[in-house]
């Protein structure tokens, strides 16, 4: 089945979804006598939607409870197979299912656990090639995955969707949990602005882990997402939950949103140099400096017979509030190495966006990617400063 069908039919049975079931009152008996649950709860995760990032420590409990909460809707993204190994702490997979991919084995217990759900299986790797893609069409996020780059892809693409997003990571003795992306709520760029040496931040398989310890974190990530989706209680957003399993002791550090500094710039540019990388866009001069014009300097040159190639890196729901007069074609800035060959090498290229960071990152990308670096541009300051210098009218989003 297509996934347009799919989608289709998914959001039949949401229409359709309204009232529960004899055999869903009996199943979610506990939940509809909750005062801050009820009936009316119960449907709002009925008709909700959560993706879980690897089916591993973290996915398993995830999984396991989102399910039997009746998640309507569950998304499992992993590309790996089962290992004996997992077993000590994946208590979603069995010994049978060694060698199986994590994803059919994660999806064949949940289903045994509720089938009055629907199951979306992703057997692929999560990158920036596929991140919007993947995370567009659901609800909440769910970080089960070990490494720092996955972990930034999963932010930058959840901020551009805007989407919540919970984390959970664990080490040895110790697990961390919190909320991103939550109702202008910081980021994972907040509290990790940079990703640390390798050799600082071993995985599972360097530095062990105690095998319940992702049964606990992962237990907090499902009570947070059912949270979201209900919208009731206090979220840990802005609050780094760090649990001590061999003192059984918790601790919250509080983190703030970063305002002194366009997180975009720096979202964009590790986004687009992920690209690179996944498309093996590899050799040339490091990315470095890339010209750079002002709005006015931009019409006072076309004025007199420039025709440079305007290229605007906005999303579409931008372009649609306001574009720059002339411009020739709009690539969102992520899909920009995916889609070069639509453009120009034999003319200057100007690019903007919405306040100049995104088009600073794609501009030095260019600029390593065969593109003549004195024939780009940067407008600097993109639509902001294009209505402060050029036209008033154009509105600031």
């Amino acid at each position: 089945m297509q996934a347009e069908d799919k989608m289709n039919e998914w959001c039949s049975l949401k229409s359709m979804g309204e009232q529960l079931s004899r055999e869903e009152r009996a199943r979610y008996a506990r939940h509809l006598i909750l005062p801050e649950m009820g009936e009316e709860g119960q449907k709002k995760l009925k008709n909700s939607s959560v993706i879980v990032i690897g089916a591993g420590g973290l996915g398993s409990p995830t999984l396991l409870y989102l399910a039997a909460a009746g998640v309507g809707r569950i998304g499992i993204i992993d590309d790996d197979r089962v290992d004996i190994t997992n077993l000590q702490r994946q208590v979603i997979h069995s010994t049978e299912a060694v060698g199986s991919l994590k994803v059919e084995s994660a999806a064949n217990r949940i289903r045994e656990l509720n089938p009055e759900i629907e199951i979306v299986e992703h057997n692929i790797r999560l990158d920036v090639s596929n991140a919007l893609e993947l995370l567009s069409d659901w609800d909440v996020v769910i970080d089960g995955t070990d490494n720092f780059p996955t972990r930034y892809t999963i932010n930058d693409a959840c901020e551009i969707l805007g989407k919540p997003w919970v984390f959970g990571s664990i080490h040895r003795f110790e697990g961390q949990v919190t909320v991103f992306n939550f109702n202008g709520g910081p980021n994972y760029r907040d509290l990790f602005p940079n990703a640390p040496p390798p050799e600082l931040a071993p995985n599972c398989a360097e530095a062990g882990v105690l095998g319940v310890l992702p049964g606990i974190v992962g237990s907090v990530q499902s009570a947070e997402a059912i949270k979201l989706l209900l919208g009731i209680g206090d979220s840990l957003s802005g609050h780094l939950m760090v649990i001590d399993a061999k003192s059984m002791k918790t601790r919250s550090l509080q983190f703030d949103k970063i305002t002194e500094r366009e997180r975009i710039t720096e979202m964009s540019e590790q986004l687009i140099i992920e690209a690179c990388q996944s498309q093996e866009v590899r050799g040339g001069p490091p990315i470095g400096h890339i010209l750079e014009i002002t709005p006015a300097e931009f019409v006072e040159r076309r004025s007199k017979g420039w025709n440079p190639f305007l290229l605007d890196v906005r999303r579409e729901n931008e372009a649609a509030i306001v574009s720059l007069p002339g411009t020739d074609l709009r690539i969102e800035h992520i899909a920009v190495p995916a889609k070069a060959e639509d453009l120009p090498k034999d003319c200057d290229l100007v690019v903007y966006c919405r306040s100049g960071g995104r088009s600073d990152a794609v501009a030095r990308w260019l600029g390593q990617s065969g593109w003549d670096r004195a024939r780009v541009w940067n407008m600097v300051g993109g639509i902001h400063l294009w209505a402060d210098q050029i036209d008033s009218a154009v509105p600031k989003y």
